[in-house]
């Protein structure tokens, strides 16, 4: 009989210890809850475009986004008040020190190749440029328009950024190792729409811009912004052989990292389970995530299969 009352105390703890750990927390999953987001602006149209669909998916999970330049989206991973960002770059080494001295975990998939769009007025007549030159213009040795190669207009050079510290200028500053901007004519626009305008009022403005702000040719935002602007083609020589060696931040030119201002599109989570943000990775790593990242005119890592059926008029 003692063991038979020792036995149900025993059970009756097993009870309690599994109940309470199943609804303790209330742990999202990757079908319901909500979590925090954080991205770079440049990205907002794609984000908004793969949380949406998830939301669709599944109505009890949701997604609060906060749009900010990239290294306070980074600093809000770190400080574990985002559960997931997207970013151009992986965590540097001090940054996942921070992670393992908070005994947290962190994983990155990356997921596309986007491009840094360079735009300018419509009635700006120059709409070539070649990455020396760009070189040049961010180092200050090239001020007008008419120093460029085949330059056909004249007047200072204004370059357009969204905000300090997001993905747009420090990826040009990176890429070209510019130490010192203090010199140069640059505005912060407050974000890529605003770029976008900017450029649009100002024929001797040179803006930069996420492409998937324009690249949405279903989308009639996308349509309505590429209004009034002409997306300028990039070569990597400074002689270019010919107009194809040109190349825009589309599709086309992002295969194969043709045009020379790609950058990686990564995202990165501190989830120490399989919750939401799992949930959001897979789903943009399987098929129906790449054919919407396919759609923003980004190039997926997993890219949507496509089916053809080929008539040939003959029987085989």
């Amino acid at each position: 009989m003692k063991f038979s009352l020792v036995s149900f105390l025993f059970f009756i703890y097993l009870l309690g210890f599994f109940g309470c750990t199943s609804t303790s927390g209330n742990l999202d999953n990757p079908r319901q809850g909500t979590i925090t987001v954080a991205s770079d602006e440049s990205f907002k149209p794609l984000v908004n475009a793969l949380t949406n669909a998830y939301e669709g998916i599944y109505p009890n999970a949701h997604f609060k986004i906060d749009y900010k330049p990239e290294q306070e989206a980074i600093r809000q991973l770190l400080q574990d008040s985002a559960r997931i960002i997207f970013s151009t770059r992986q965590l540097n080494e001090k940054e996942l020190e921070i992670i393992r001295k908070q005994k947290g975990t962190q994983k990155f998939q990356h997921i596309a190749t986007d491009g840094l769009a360079l735009v300018i007025s419509r009635t700006n007549s120059d709409s070539l440029i070649t990455i020396p030159e760009l070189k040049l213009i961010l180092e200050g040795k090239v001020t007008d328009w008419s120093q460029l190669r085949g330059g056909n207009q004249k007047g200072l050079i204004t370059l357009v950024f969204d905000q300090a510290n997001a993905s747009n200028l420090n990826y040009v500053l990176n890429k070209f190792q510019i130490k010192d901007i203090q010199k140069l004519r640059i505005i912060s626009a407050g974000s890529n729409e605003s770029v976008i305008k900017d450029v649009r009022d100002n024929p001797l403005h040179l803006g930069f811009i996420g492409v998937s702000w324009i690249s949405d040719g279903h989308s009639l935002a996308s349509e309505e912004l590429s209004k009034g602007i002409h997306v300028l083609g990039v070569a990597q020589k400074a002689d270019p052989a010919a107009l194809s060696d040109y190349i825009q931040p589309f599709q086309g030119g992002l295969e194969f990292k043709r045009y020379p201002l790609f950058r990686d599109l990564y995202i990165i989570s501190r989830e120490g389970y399989s919750g939401l943000g799992g949930g959001l990775m897979t789903y943009i790593a399987r098929d129906v995530g790449g054919l919407i990242i396919q759609k923003m005119g980004l190039l997926p890592t997993v890219p949507y299969p496509r089916e053809l059926e080929i008539t040939t008029g003959q029987n085989f």
